[in-house]
């Protein structure tokens, strides 16, 4: 009895250190969470989803879930070659140049109109705090926090580990000159030592001026947060960011609901529509949009171009490596839509609809 409660609290002791090494953020408390009790997205102690939104699927369970993710025969979840790549020099483009450049998942760098954005950068290797699991593919790492200029603007959709990564934001740190998130990500970013006025919180259907012809409205996804025990403590968001001759729809991660209509009609049409499409699961459906599902967000939204996006980098669903982008080329057939499938690294040129990319993922194994 007394060597296992021995083990036990050594056990709870090294849990205890472990999430509260920096990494983990901080919740919100004091003013930042007494503004957040004010919002009308906040009920019961967390924010709440326009929709109910149940974690998993009606009829699956936590233990099935877990039983498939550990034991499950599963194919081809991570690519055995070295995915092909480009590595487009961001401290030299022109400062005329009006370009994205995508480094796998949901991360990507953004120059238009004299700005520079950053979204969701995680470029540390892994998706998850553990020293095991979450890996990236072997050539989705071409780009470290020395490859980048000074950003304007760092946007990020929510505060889990594969958007909201430590120890690129900490090495980015000098780079970065303003903030926007959503209510609650804020308490993260002061926790490691940000300087509060340069961080913008905000809530759904609010906007942002950020003066000379820019602005971002703060718009709803239908997801979850949290980076350990508690979850829903900080907003998912997803932003329309109008410039002075673009309006850029950045998604981050959302399963679908009436929301992408309604952005669609108050904010659309968008130039660019960059949206979530991998990690999804049948057994959790509504958190990430499903492949039969994008195509009909893409036009809800009124986007003359797609760039689907969550994929290529992290095993963090089931489904095969490559199968997003397999499945959102077969599903386009039949609407030809503008979809556009950069390599890592590679230039997108915004203004130019006309730009093709390779199906580059047929040639990796």
């Amino acid at each position: 009895m007394l060597i296992s409660l021995s083990v036990l609290i050594v056990f709870i002791l090294v849990v205890v250190v472990f999430i509260n090494q920096p990494k983990f953020g901080k919740l919100p408390s004091g003013e930042r969470l007494e503004h957040i009790k004010a919002s009308p997205n906040y009920q019961n102690g967390s924010f709440q989803n326009l929709s109910v939104t149940p974690d998993l699927t009606e009829g699956v369970s936590y233990s099935t879930v877990m039983w498939d993710f550990l034991f499950a025969k599963k194919e081809r979840q991570s690519p055995t070659d070295v995915l092909p790549s480009v590595k487009t020099d961001l401290l030299n483009l022109s400062p005329e140049s009006n370009v994205l450049v995508w480094f796998g998942h949901s991360s990507y760098f953004i120059q238009v109109d004299g700005k520079k954005v950053l979204m969701d950068p995680v470029l540390s290797g892994a998706a998850t705090p553990m020293p095991f699991g979450g890996k990236s593919f072997a050539g989705s790492d071409i780009y470290s926090p020395d490859d980048f200029p000074d950003i304007d603007i760092l946007f990020i959709s929510h505060d889990h580990w594969d958007h909201l990564d430590y120890e690129t934001i900490i090495k980015l740190k000098p780079k970065i000159k303003l903030v926007i998130c959503g209510l609650g990500i804020g308490a993260h970013f002061e926790h490691w030592g940000f300087d509060p006025k340069i961080i913008v919180e905000s809530d759904w259907n609010e906007q942002v001026q950020l003066g000379e012809g820019f602005s971002v409205d703060i718009l709803p996804a239908r997801h979850f947060s949290g980076r350990g025990f508690s979850r829903n403590k900080a907003l998912w968001v997803s932003f329309a960011f109008k410039t002075p001759s673009m309006n850029l729809y950045l998604g981050g991660d959302s399963g679908y609901d009436r929301h992408f209509s309604e952005i669609g009609n108050q904010y659309g049409p968008f130039d660019l529509a960059i949206l979530d499409n991998g990690q999804y699961d049948a057994a959790w459906r509504y958190v990430h949009l499903m492949p039969e599902e994008i195509l009909v967000a893409a036009k809800e939204l009124k986007a003359k171009r797609i760039l689907p996006v969550h994929s290529s980098k992290f095993v963090l669903g089931n489904h095969p490596w490559d199968e997003p982008l397999e499945k959102i080329i077969a599903n386009n057939e039949s609407e030809n839509l503008n979809i556009i499938t950069p390599m890592i690294g590679e230039q997108v040129n915004l203004r130019d609809s006309t730009q093709t990319f390779s199906l580059w993922w047929r040639e990796v194994k």
